[in-house]
């Protein structure tokens, strides 16, 4: 055989196989990067189901579990109701005192706060878990007293069957004060209001 022609049907063989391989390593790598892709997607799934699960955990404890959609005439609809179930007031100044020492809060500003319920007891909240209970400020938009007229708002709209218990809760846990601004002084509709922001769908 002329060795010249041998040698480059040994040149084409080499080129075959090198290209050969570099189309399997393309592919390889495609398959790594789809690969790669769908793990960060699952992880991004998970971590994203974590942690509305524990959004959803810790507004569970916030609640009493007395209060459900069927149970509302027979408790935060009844007038007596919020009396009947909170604790006795120095119970509760205990627990607004824990809250203050835990956040620095000194006795001479202790009375410019309010111990509030992050899901008032009138809208189907705990009296007393340590997860319901929190500091606000009695004055300013996001202020104990704003929310109190919220509070009764949405509870009238719930009593008059023009609201549902888990959407009034939403809009209480949510942004309430940016809620409350958006919310029609004489609505019960929220469909239109972004629970977290307080913007109107289709506002920025």
């Amino acid at each position: 055989m002329n060795p010249g022609k041998a040698g480059r049907r040994g040149d084409a063989l080499r080129s075959r196989k090198s290209g050969v391989l570099r189309a399997f390593e393309r592919a390889y790598a495609c398959d790594a990067g789809r690969v790669a892709r769908i793990g960060l997607l699952v992880m991004v799934g998970a971590l994203a189901a974590s942690r509305a699960g524990q959004a959803t955990a810790q507004t569970a404890a916030m609640l009493d579990e007395r209060v459900t959609q069927q149970s509302i005439a027979d408790t935060i609809c009844r007038p007596d109701y919020v009396d009947a179930v909170s604790p006795p007031v120095d119970v509760m100044m205990q627990h607004k005192q824990r809250l203050l020492a835990e956040r620095g809060i000194g006795a001479d500003d202790s009375a410019d706060y309010a111990l509030d319920r992050r899901v008032p007891v009138l809208l189907g909240g705990s009296p007393d878990a340590p997860a319901n209970l929190d500091l606000l400020p009695w004055a300013g938009t996001s202020g104990e007293r704003r929310k109190a007229r919220f509070v009764v708002h949405l509870k009238h709209c719930v009593c008059e069957g023009k609201l549902s218990l888990s959407d009034a809760q939403a809009a209480i846990t949510g942004n309430w004060s940016a809620a409350y601004a958006g919310f029609g002084r004489d609505s019960c509709d929220v469909s239109g209001v972004n629970v977290a922001t307080g913007s109107h769908d289709g506002e920025p």
